[in-house]
């Protein structure tokens, strides 16, 4: 008759070979799944912003998420409307400090390094 320290220590046993097996598949199928990386299509974006110099964290979205898209190989156009064409001026980029990430002025800086379009 099975005491239950018998049962308890079996079913530890079993647990612990299942997980053992589970995670030699596993590794093993992600052996097998993993393929050469392939290239990448390219991708042609065009971002519009409306946002001005009263949300300067907003209005610095687009030209942050621009560089990273041209940095990852796309190509980036970039339309403002509305309050965000005052930010084609230099005088207010330098101004506007977006919260949480880096002043206006340097990211322009690497749009302009980027070659991006810019249209207003």
């Amino acid at each position: 008759m099975a005491t239950r320290r018998t049962f308890l220590e079996k079913s530890t046993q079993l647990a612990a070979g299942a997980l053992a097996a589970g995670a030699v598949t596993a590794s093993t199928s992600e052996a097998q799944t993993q393929q050469p990386e392939t290239s990448k299509k390219k991708l042609h974006i065009l971002m519009r912003s409306s946002w001005g110099t009263d949300e300067p964290t907003r209005a610095s979205f687009v030209f942050s998420h621009a560089a990273a898209l041209a940095e990852a190989g796309h190509d980036v156009q970039i339309f403002l409307t509305d309050e965000a064409t005052y930010l084609m001026r230099k005088a207010t980029v330098d101004m506007v400090k977006p919260i949480g990430w880096p002043p206006l002025s340097e990211t322009m800086a690497r749009v302009v390094a980027k070659k991006i379009p810019v249209f207003s």
